[in-house]
């Protein structure tokens, strides 16, 4: 099977796509009409670069990174671009005489670039200060929760009307429980701070669902507690239940075009779904999502 083609994109003007997601570096590309925007840049410069590229995209086109917290696999690269970035003000002195165009937010207070509204909201995970974003812009609504422990109030209230969900489904519970990992680290995994389960994941997919929502990327999947197909399922079902279905008609919908779960989104097959289900590929460009 081959890789998907990215040569002859749609021309509009919105689009988003997964650069990496999971535990090796995640990094999420952004467009409106005015704007190009990154969500994290937790890969090296030289490939952020590259996978760029396949999109028609340069570093230099980028308008800002915006940071969700300081953790490595979400800011390698920033210490090395010459573009702005967004960092929350707690995390500051972590990046201060490090960042070459250092700027900050406050959480829970609304910022622009260009032309996207932004609102940083806190999330529980073992971090300074993690935030999940909410983007705005173009009568489109994207909400982005990455790395979360537990779904609070705050973070269902600020990803209700999403068109876009970008959520973390991090592992499978069983997996999880029979992985060799050491029991202090599946302690931290399932724990308050530490990721979503499928399970998790599904359910505030299930609570914050409405007609409106169009397309959710599941994100930071763990190479050993989880899988696409796993992840796949688990939302599918909710996406079918809201339809009218028993959950079961997208069962054997999941496919890519790549030749491995790395390289490309798995889709939803059913027209009829309002919203459509990607899981987003670890190691590679995922589907560039345009409206």
């Amino acid at each position: 099977m081959k890789q998907q083609d990215f040569g002859n994109l749609p021309k509009s003007k919105t689009k988003v796509c997964t650069l990496a997601s999971g535990s090796s570096g995640n990094s999420i590309f952004i467009e409106s009409s005015h704007t190009k925007i990154l969500v994290d840049a937790g890969i090296g410069p030289r490939v952020l670069k590259n996978r760029l590229a396949t999109i028609g995209v340069k570093i230099d086109e980028i308008d800002a990174v915006i940071v969700t917290h300081e953790h490595e696999d979400h800011t390698k690269a920033i210490t090395k671009l010459p573009i702005p970035v967004y960092v929350a003000a707690k995390t500051v002195p972590v990046w201060k005489n490090k960042v070459e165009d250092l700027k900050q937010f406050d959480n829970h207070i609304h910022f622009m670039i260009n032309d996207m509204f932004i609102t940083p909201f806190s999330v529980p995970h073992d971090a300074i200060d993690p935030v999940g974003f909410t983007i705005e812009f173009d009568n489109t609504k994207i909400g982005i929760v990455t790395d979360i422990g537990s779904v609070t109030g705050l973070v269902v209230e600020r990803l209700k009307m999403s068109n876009i969900l970008i959520l973390e489904s991090n592992h499978d519970m069983n997996l999880l429980y029979y992985s060799n990992y050491p029991w202090e680290l599946k302690q931290r995994i399932k724990g308050r701070l530490g990721h979503l389960s499928n399970s998790q994941s599904s359910s505030l997919l299930n609570t914050v669902y409405h007609d409106g929502l169009r397309h959710v990327i599941l994100a930071h999947l763990s190479e050993v507690n989880n899988s696409p197909e796993v992840a796949y399922k688990e939302a599918v079902r909710i996406i079918n239940i809201k339809n009218g279905s028993d959950g079961a008609q997208q069962e054997n919908g999941l496919h890519g075009s790549g030749g491995s779960q790395n390289s490309n989104y798995f889709n939803s097959l059913r027209e009829d779904s309002h919203a459509k289900i990607h899981v987003a590929p670890r190691k590679s460009v995922g589907e560039v999502i345009s409206f």
